[in-house]
C-alpha cells in the first residue's frame, strides 16, 4: 500500500506515494494537515500549562513528534503530538526537580518504548476484546467534549453563537463541497467575522506567547549520575506505557475506520524513535493524540503519511511565521471543530436501546466499565487496563458455567464413566472436584476427557485431588481421552503440585 512505505523507500522513491500523482489525494493531505495544526495549537499550550512548562515546550514537542512519526511510525495519518496523558505523567517530576530531569525522562521513555516494541508489546492488542474498544471510543469522544466545557463557561455571550454557527457551517458546508474541509472553512469565516466587527472573545493568542523560531537540539541540564537515572526512571517508564497504550489504541481505532492494517511494532518503536528526538529538541515527549487523529481522519478524509508530516511542519510555520494571524483565532472556533468531533467519534449505535437488549450483559457492563474508568481518571490507559481485566472475569464466568461432568454406571455396576465437557482451568475446575460420588461409586472410577482441555496447573491439581479421594476408598481412577497438550501437561505436572 503506497501510504504505508517505509522511511528508505519513501526517501528513495522506489515506490510512490499516492500523492504524487493524484492531486485530489494531495488536496486532501495538505488541507487536513493545515487543519489539524490549527487545532494543535490550543491542545499543545494547554498540555504545557498542565506540566507546568514554558508553552513553546508543548509546540515544539507537538512538531517533533508529528515530523518524526510521520516518518518512522506504522500507522499511517495518525496524529501524534504532546498529550494530557503524559503531561500528566511527568508533571511531578517537573515541579519536584526541573526541566532537565522531564528532558530526560522523555528520553528515556523513547528507549523503554523502542525495547518493549522490539519485545513484542504491541502483540497484547489482540487480548483487548471489542466491548473495551468500544468503550474507549465513547470514552474519548466524551473526554474531548469534556475538555471543550471550559471554554464554554464564564466567557462573553458572543462565544455562544460563534460555536453554534461553527457547528451548523461544518454540517451544512459539505453539503455544497467537500473540496476543502468544513473545519478549516469553519475557523477562516469565524476568525473573519470576529477580527472585522471587533468582537470581544477568547483568542488562540490568549492562551499563551507562541515560539518566534525553530527548536536546536542539545542535551539536558542534568548531572549524569545513577541517582538522576533512579530518579527519572518510574516517570519514564510510566509515560513510555501509558504512550504506548494510547498510540495503539488509537492504531486499531483508525485501521478499523480506514480498513486498513498497520505495523503496531513499528509504532512501538516509532513512538520511542519520536520521544527521544522530542527530547533532545527540549519537547515534553508525547504519543498518538486521538481527537486530531479524528480530525485528520475521520473529519478530513487523509489517510498516508504526508498528513501527519505536514501537520507538524505547518505547526512550526503557523507559529513563527503567522503568528499574529492564528493569535487572533477565535477559541470557539476550535471549540466547534472539537465539539463536532466528539459527536462524530461517538459509537451512537452501541447505546441505541435496540443494540442494548441484544447486547449480552457482560458486554455492555464491560463497556460501561472502561468508560466510567476512563472519564473518572481522565486516562484511557487505566480504563483500557480495567477493562480488559472486567471482561477476562466475564470471559472466565461464562466459559466456567460450560464445564459439566455427567456419569454412566455400567449394567453390570463394576464401573462407572464420569464425561468431563468444557474447558478446564482455575474458574472452572475448583468445582470439579464437587461433581464426583465417592462414596457411594463403584470400585473402578473412569474420567473420559476427550471432550474437554486442560489448561492450567489448576486443573491438573483437581484431577489429582479427585484420585486422592477415590485412592483414600480404596478405588482406582482412569482418565482417558486427552487430546495431546492435555496429555502432556497432565503428565507433567501430575503428582508434583503438591509438597510431600
Amino acid at each position: 500500500m503506497p501510504s504505508a512505505l517505509s522511511p528508505s523507500a519513501w526517501l528513495r522513491g522506489s515506490r510512490r506515494p499516492s500523492w504524487l500523482y493524484d492531486p485530489k489525494v494531495l488536496r486532501t493531505e495538505v488541507l487536513g494537515g493545515l487543519v489539524v495544526a490549527l487545532a494543535l495549537i490550543p491542545e499543545a499550550i494547554s498540555f504545557s500549562i498542565i506540566a507546568g512548562v514554558d508553552p513553546a515546550v508543548g509546540l515544539f514537542a507537538s512538531f517533533t513528534m508529528a515530523v518524526t512519526i510521520a516518518l518512522v511510525g506504522g500507522r499511517p495519518a495518525m496524529i501524534s503530538a504532546a498529550t494530557g496523558a503524559v503531561a500528566l505523567v511527568i508533571a511531578p517530576l517537573n515541579r519536584e526537580h526541573g526541566f532537565g530531569y522531564l528532558v530526560t525522562a522523555v528520553i528515556l521513555a523513547g528507549v523503554f518504548q523502542i525495547v518493549l516494541g522490539a519485545l513484542g508489546v504491541a502483540k497484547l492488542m489482540r487480548f483487548v476484546p471489542r466491548s473495551v474498544m468500544v468503550g474507549f471510543v465513547n470514552s474519548l469522544a466524551i473526554l474531548i467534549f469534556m475538555a471543550q466545557v471550559p471554554e464554554m463557561t464564564d466567557v462573553p455571550w458572543p462565544v455562544y453563537p460563534l460555536i453554534a454557527a461553527g457547528l451548523a457551517m461544518m454540517v451544512f458546508f459539505p453539503k455544497l463541497t467537500t473540496v476543502v474541509p468544513a473545519p478549516l472553512v469553519s475557523i477562516v469565516i469565524l476568525t473573519v467575522i470576529t477580527v472585522a466587527a471587533g468582537i470581544a472573545v477568547p483568542t488562540v493568542g490568549d492562551k499563551g506567547d507562541l515560539p518566534s523560531s525553530l527548536p536546536v537540539p542539545g542535551l539536558p541540564d542534568v548531572p549524569f549520575t545513577l541517582d538522576t537515572l533512579t530518579t527519572v526512571a518510574p516517570f519514564a517508564f510510566a509515560m513510555a506505557l501509558v504512550g504506548l497504550m494510547e498510540s495503539l489504541m488509537t492504531a486499531k481505532l483508525v485501521d478499523d475506520l480506514t480498513d486498513t492494517r498497520s505495523s503496531k511494532t513499528r509504532e512501538s518503536v516509532g513512538q520511542g524513535v519520536a520521544n527521544i528526538v522530542t527530547g533532545f529538541f527540549g519537547g515534553m515527549g508525547g504519543c498518538a493524540m486521538i481527537g486530531q487523529t479524528m480530525i485528520n481522519v475521520r473529519v478530513s478524509g487523509a489517510r498516508t503519511r504526508l498528513s501527519t508530516f505536514l501537520a507538524g511542519a505547518f505547526l512550526m510555520v503557523l507559529c513563527i511565521v503567522f503568528g499574529p494571524v492564528v493569535s487572533d483565532i477565535p477559541m470557539a472556533a476550535l471549540v466547534a471543530v472539537m465539539v463536532m468531533v466528539s459527536v462524530a467519534t461517538f459509537d451512537w449505535h452501541s447505546i441505541a436501546p435496540r443494540t442494548l437488549r441484544r447486547m449480552p450483559l457482560g458486554e455492555t457492563v464491560v463497556m460501561l466499565v472502561t468508560v466510567v474508568c476512563v472519564v473518572a481518571t481522565h486516562n484511557l490507559a487505566i480504563g483500557v487496563v480495567v477493562g480488559s481485566i472486567a471482561a477476562m472475569v466475564v470471559f472466565a464466568r461464562r466459559v466456567a458455567r460450560l464445564a459439566e461432568v455427567t456419569a454412566v454406571t455400567d449394567p453390570d455396576g463394576a464401573a462407572v464413566v464420569y464425561r468431563v465437557t468444557g474447558e478446564l482451568f482455575f474458574a472452572s475446575s475448583n468445582e470439579l472436584v464437587g461433581q464426583f460420588s465417592y462414596g457411594t461409586d463403584p470400585d473402578r472410577v473412569v474420567i473420559d476427557l476427550s471432550a474437554a482441555h486442560i489448561w492450567d496447573a489448576s486443573s491438573v491439581a483437581a484431577l489429582d485431588a479427585v484420585e486422592t479421594k477415590y485412592a483414600q476408598r480404596g478405588k482406582t481412577v482412569e482418565i482417558v481421552g486427552l487430546n495431546e497438550p492435555s496429555a502432556r501437561m497432565h503428565k507433567t505436572l501430575s503428582g508434583e503440585l503438591v509438597g510431600g
